[in-house]
């Protein structure tokens, strides 16, 4: 793959790259230390219910690992302006999600029920610490994870939109998996919509 794909956002260009290739510091600073970026680290979809008991310090260490063992692709993407890192997608192959075929949105929206079919990837969350919002950062992001994922070999490339304009207010918070109009201008196509607010959204490659 291309070690990097570049998007223009306001004010400047941002640089994007696999988490493999940024130190992990860079990940942390992204995260930070409140929120739900903080207590979560991208382990939600990763971890049975009953498990979920880990310190946040944990948490890390487990994506810290997954980043560094990552063999087919993922877990993420880093965003930087300039030598900071600005965000974080989460991008891989949906096998290794393993709660993510018990979320409705997925279990009634998507048309790839095989979830050991490592040729379907899926976008499940964006991470842009407050100071560097409304700037791009986040549809940058999921142009480039569209790139990484065919560059990867995947076949399928799914995310699960937010439409804020279904509901009545929509908490910054909850839009973590992105929206859906960031993924229409990124080249996904919307296939289901399980909930008015929720939607399934596609790139095939094949």
């Amino acid at each position: 793959m291309h070690s990097e794909v570049s998007a223009d956002a306001q004010p400047t260009a941002l640089r994007i790259v696999p988490a493999q290739q940024a130190p992990f510091a860079d990940v942390e600073a992204v995260f930070g230390t409140r929120g739900d970026p903080a207590t979560c680290w991208c382990q939600w979809y990763k971890i049975p219910g009953s498990d979920w008991r880990e310190e946040p310090a944990e948490l890390a260490a487990r994506l810290e690992q997954q980043i560094a063992t990552a063999e087919h692709g993922g877990p993420g993407l880093v965003a930087y302006d300039g030598e900071t890192p600005v965000g974080w997608c989460a991008v891989e192959p949906r096998p290794a999600l393993p709660r993510l075929q018990r979320r409705r949105i997925v279990a009634k929206g998507s048309d790839e029920p095989d979830f050991d079919d490592g040729s379907v990837w899926a976008v499940t969350c964006f991470v842009v610490p407050r100071a560097h919002r409304k700037r791009g950062v986040g549809g940058a992001l999921a142009e480039a994870a569209v790139a990484y994922a065919r560059a990867q070999g995947a076949r399928v490339l799914e995310a699960y939109g937010v439409d804020p304009t279904a509901r009545a207010k929509v908490p910054a918070a909850d839009l973590f998996p992105g929206t859906v109009s960031m993924f229409e201008r990124a080249g996904f196509t919307e296939v289901a919509r399980p909930t008015p607010s929720r939607a399934v959204m596609q790139v095939r490659f094949d």
